[in-house]
């Protein structure tokens, strides 16, 4: 079986998850449906399209989940720049989740 708990990848993007949530309870309640929420549909998704990679039989199919999963990356990337421009997320706050999206990214180039 392989399980997609064993990659570093994935390691990185779950705790990125919890640590987001965390975050993004602080944004404002009228965005709470917007930003916060696409931050949070994004980064479960990364997250999600690394187990499903994992769980496919061929290598081209795993490598085209984790491309998915590693555009999805950059996508919070900027969203985590728009949420600390407007002040939605401290600017301390931001930086360090943005420096986890990073160095998932680089992870997942990685092995792609």
């Amino acid at each position: 079986m392989r399980d997609h708990r064993n990659l570093l990848a994935f390691q990185l993007v779950d705790a990125l998850v919890i640590d987001l949530y965390r975050a993004t309870k602080s944004i404002p309640r009228e965005e709470k449906f917007v930003l916060s929420s696409q931050l949070r549909r994004t980064v479960v998704s990364i997250a999600s399209y690394i187990v499903e990679g994992r769980a496919r039989e061929s290598q081209p199919d795993f490598v085209g989940f984790l491309e998915i999963a590693f555009a999805s990356a950059q996508e919070v990337e900027y969203q985590l720049t728009v949420a600390a421009r407007v002040e939605y997320l401290p600017a301390d706050l931001a930086e360090s989740l943005n420096q986890q999206i990073v160095e998932t990214s680089k992870v997942l180039y990685g092995l792609i």
